[in-house]
């Protein structure tokens, strides 16, 4: 670690963050794209992608432990710091969550998957994502809680998900096994949102010092609301 001013140290890997969020987002969308238009070369590409920035987020987390160890930030720097760590964690589980979207896509025919939307909802939370780490960068905690207002939205999707997947499952023509796919998508989606909104609540910290507690959806309120 060099002997810059910590305030530079900071705003670099605040950038790399920003760099590896949109590499996150637009290799979920591209994916997105590739299974949809049944491109296996595409497909393939995004998995090459994905590892690369497995490392690039592994090689951030160190650096910013190195940052803790070295030069021992206190007050604003700190929790700058420790923002970053924890915003580069919620990445690493939307990317995860973003191949078992794209895994589970070619189990539900296309007339399916256009009929639940996924897309649309997909680049909502994609959006969200987004959204979320430019609030961070400009720490912008306006914009933060717009991203937890978004949430909303993705929830009630996910519930009228839920229910449109229980009632055609009662059908007897049903075919469950692509219904259980497209019920296990818009979880996925979901809890990528849910990550979005958990960077959110970071950025809120950071900037206010005011802890936001993030609630998430058990199955019995997905059945009773």
């Amino acid at each position: 670690m060099s002997e810059r001013p910590v305030h530079i140290l900071i705003k670099e890997l605040s950038q790399i963050l920003a760099q590896l969020s949109g590499k996150v987002v637009g290799d979920f969308l591209d994916a997105l794209h590739a299974v949809k238009n049944h491109d296996d070369y595409g497909a393939r590409h995004i998995r090459i992608v994905e590892n690369e920035i497995d490392v690039a987020e592994v090689n951030l987390e160190e650096r910013c432990l190195a940052f803790l160890a070295l030069q021992q930030p206190v007050a604003m720097d700190l929790r700058a710091i420790v923002t970053i760590i924890k915003i580069n964690d919620e990445l690493k589980h939307i990317g995860d969550l973003a191949i078992h979207i794209i895994d589970r896509i070619p189990e539900i025919s296309p007339e399916m998957l256009e009929s639940f939307e996924f897309e649309n909802i997909c680049m909502h939370a994609g959006e969200m994502v987004k959204k979320s780490i430019e609030a961070f960068v400009s720490r912008d905690s306006i914009l933060a809680r717009q991203v937890s207002a978004m949430d909303e939205d993705i929830d009630s999707i996910h519930r009228k998900v839920f229910k449109r997947v229980t009632s055609l499952m009662k059908k007897p023509d049903s075919d469950v096994d692509q219904l259980i796919a497209a019920l296990s998508i818009s979880r996925y989606i979901e809890r990528m949102a849910d990550h979005a909104t958990r960077i959110a609540n970071e950025v809120v910290f950071q900037v206010t010092g005011v802890t936001v507690r993030h609630s998430e959806w058990s199955y019995e309120q997905l059945i009773t609301s």
